[in-house]
């Protein structure tokens, strides 16, 4: 039996929620540069973040893995290995568990050590972090690393709790893996996830449904083993792609081009699309400045995708379904494949239109739509994520004055920079609501967060200040920036987008990451600190 009298233990310097890219390189900052007592708490057995949970069928990174990474080290740079243009989950688990391991970063977290609650303690100016294990520890900062997209989205639909086969969401996959061979497969979803599932279910299932509520573009990945020559000219050539990008708008490693889509005729436009599909990957968003500025030049590149889905797909009834598409290109995060499209061309894949026949609700033998029955063995929800506010607010985070921070954010997310809000005090978020973030390639944005917290903690400890919190001003200015950088582009445009929540039922409405530009938003936190810190209030 626990000693219920033992002392509690000594208050931590900081405590970092979630051990992921954003924990492991906070913990690092934290304790070995700056020397604190820090520790990690992490619900999962294991490291890796969303990347621990996320292990569907073909799970994937869309940025391209030479990007996808930590910079801080360049030993790290020179001596890890990627094998291919966009690395899949089990390459992504073994590089956050080598960076673990080089880092000696093990001994300072706690795993299967799920967040309960955190509340503000104002007296003694702690946080006092509850597990819910009913473990209590103490520290002066808490910083969240909970990612973006790690709090799954399961549907609320009449019928599932009876349903009598099996069902899973691909946010919570089984780590020994789901066997389809012989089954029949409803896949429920076609965001980046199910288009990244649908091809690899498709290849064992006997028969594969997918259920489409909202039809999407994509753009064939072109993924490809990585060649000696490439790993060469990366390591050589590390520091100025580096530079790329920390200067560039998404944080990826190549350059948004420097004309209009009008600036040239139809046929170079229709040349450079080609160029671009060939290639593949997110770099087709950076053919023309103006994709997400201008709705004329947006067309023109929704256009070109959509007559590339009716040339792949030799259906006409079912292309005509995938290329009924409602927003703008990219104004939802745009989506990277191999072989989506053409999967439904397979004799065992189907494809059923929920705009015309919604799902009415699921039956002990399989999905009920309004005009009829699908009988499955396996269900697959590949539905998205409660995504940047939920991994927070699964959380019971109570502020200075008993302030909840569901109530805080009763009517969106309200923050200054998207790392701090009024009424927390000395408490950060990594990547949170009103920062770049998911607009970007995440461990871009993830690094900028982290050594800007960490440089603010270590002036804090110099400057002999006890906390820190934005005043009201800044919080009200800041989420009007956001507004603003959100409204000068195509973004909001797409209704059914969970940038905008619109995913979760009964959630907010609202634009949640800042679509200025990464580097610009770069060059916003470094003038916030060089002036002392301006907007907020330091006692």
């Amino acid at each position: 039996m626990p000693d219920t009298n033992a002392a509690p233990p000594p208050a931590l310097d900081a405590l970092i929620i979630g051990a992921g890219f954003a924990g492991l390189y906070q913990l690092h900052m934290l304790r070995d540069r700056l020397g604190l007592a820090a520790e990690v708490l992490e619900a999962g057995s294991g490291v890796g973040g969303t990347w621990y949970w996320n292990r569907y069928p073909g799970a994937r990174c869309d940025s391209e893995s030479h990007s996808y990474c930590y910079t801080f080290s360049d030993a790290l740079l020179q001596e890890w290995e990627w094998s291919e243009r966009y690395p899949e989950q089990p390459e992504i688990m073994r590089y956050l568990n080598h960076v673990a391991d080089r880092f000696d970063l093990r001994r300072s977290i706690r795993l299967d050590t799920r967040v309960a609650a955190a509340r503000y303690d104002e007296a003694a100016n702690l946080w006092r972090v509850r597990t819910e294990a009913g473990q209590v520890l103490s520290a002066r900062y808490l910083i969240t690393a909970v990612g973006c997209l790690s709090t799954a989205n399961v549907p609320r639909i009449e019928g599932l709790d009876r349903f009598a086969g099996d069902w899973f969401h691909t946010g919570q996959w089984p780590h020994g893996g789901v066997d389809f061979t012989g089954k029949r497969v409803g896949l429920v979803g076609t965001g980046s996830t199910g288009i990244q599932a649908t091809p690899v279910i498709a290849a064992t299932a006997k028969h594969l449904t997918v259920f489409q509520r909202t039809a999407n573009y994509s753009v064939p990945a072109q993924n490809a083993p990585l060649t000696p020559e490439f790993r060469r000219h990366v390591k050589q050539n590390f520091a100025k792609i580096r530079q790329v990008m920390r200067e560039t708008t998404n944080g990826h490693p190549f350059r948004i081009s420097e004309h209009a889509a009008f600036d040239v005729t139809p046929e170079e436009r229709q040349a450079a699309y080609e160029a671009a599909w060939a290639k593949g990957g997110l770099q087709f968003r950076a053919t023309f400045r103006d994709l997400l500025l201008d709705p004329a030049a947006n067309e023109t590149a929704a256009a070109f995708i959509k007559a590339k889905i009716h040339a792949i797909v030799k259906d006409p009834a079912t292309a005509a379904v995938l290329a009924d598409i409602d927003h703008p290109y990219a104004a939802k995060r745009p989506p990277i494949d191999s072989q989506y499209f053409e999967a439904f061309n397979r004799d065992n894949v189907s494809l059923v239109d929920l705009r015309g026949a919604p799902i009415e609700r699921i039956t002990p033998t399989g999905i009920q739509t309004s005009q009829a029955e699908y009988p499955l063995d396996i269900i697959v929800f590949a539905t998205g994520f409660d995504a940047m506010t939920g991994p927070l607010l699964r959380i019971d985070i109570e502020g200075r004055d008993g302030l909840a921070l569901r109530d805080a954010w009763a009517a969106g997310p309200r923050s200054y920079l998207g790392l701090t809000m009024t009424g927390f005090p000395n408490l950060f978020t990594i990547t949170g609501p009103g920062s770049p973030s998911v607009l970007t390639n995440m461990p871009v944005a993830i690094e900028q967060h982290v050594d800007w917290i960490t440089d603010c903690i270590a002036y804090l400890r110099a400057q002999g200040i006890a906390r820190i919190e934005p005043t009201d001003p800044a919080a009200d200015d800041w989420v009007k920036e956001v507004n603003r950088a959100a409204a000068a582009t195509l973004l909001p445009q797409a209704s059914s987008s969970w940038y905008l929540g619109a995913n979760v039922p009964g959630k907010p409405r609202v634009f949640m990451p800042y679509a200025g530009g990464l580097a610009h938003y770069r060059r916003l936190c470094d003038d916030v600190a060089a002036r002392g810190y301006a907007g907020f209030a330091l006692s």
